[in-house]
């Protein structure tokens, strides 16, 4: 499973991109608005140049025509650009005409395997279940990335599945294990992925035994 980190903060960005484990970005108007009284159009510019990989940001309208002129702009910002829309009749039917054009998108707001087979029908290059936010309301989260995956497979299709609404590292492991292609997590999550106990006492007892040597010398 690859990485995207969820995010519109450009130095949680720049600071994963150096721990060599992120495959691309999503983000969200939501996101965007976290970060302070700055354009939407420019950071999302901004994030898909540094990345040069998939960079997802979402499309909003629910008037058909409004949300293809939405997804349209987005795309033209740059070649790295995958156009979010969520899943619903109308949303779909643009992402035929975005497929149609040869511009990626990700269906976002994936709650059953039947909206992510319509998905993938409809051309979505990826499509993104919520994991958390089923978690959220008693229902199984990882059985549906399970279910997504299954009828992936056999159906042909080549649509690719974003493991999405990640909360822990107890998440991310599952979603691996039950085939996602990608993970996206926030910045808070990617960190905990790395820590272990037994790590940070090894390193502290490599450390505390390279100051002996150099003091030795």
């Amino acid at each position: 499973m690859k990485f995207f980190l969820d995010t519109a903060n450009f130095e949680e960005i720049k600071e994963a991109y150096g721990w060599g484990v992120i495959a691309g970005v999503t983000t969200n108007p939501s996101l965007v608005s976290k970060e302070g009284n700055i354009d939407f159009y420019a950071r999302v510019k901004e994030i898909a140049d540094y990345v040069q990989g998939p960079t997802s940001a979402e499309a909003t309208s629910m008037e058909k025509d409004v949300l293809l002129k939405q997804a349209l702009e987005i795309a033209a910002l740059s070649p790295n650009i995958v156009v979010k829309i969520p899943c619903y009749p109308d949303g779909l039917g643009v992402v035929k005409e975005l497929s149609k054009k040869g511009i990626k998108t990700n269906v976002t707001l994936i709650f059953s395997a039947n909206q992510a087979v319509l998905a993938a029908a409809a051309g979505a290059t990826y499509v993104s279940p919520f994991v958390g936010r089923l978690d959220d309301i008693s229902e199984d989260g990882i059985r549906l990335i399970e279910d997504v995956k299954e009828a992936f497979i056999m159906g042909g299709n080549d649509t690719k599945i974003i493991a999405a609404s990640l909360r822990h590292p107890a998440h991310v492991l599952a979603c691996a294990k039950a085939g996602a292609d990608y993970g996206t997590v926030p910045f808070k999550v990617l960190k905990q992925l790395f820590n272990h106990p037994l790590t940070a006492k090894g390193i502290d007892q490599f450390n505390a035994d390279w100051a002996k040597f150099l003091a030795a010398k």
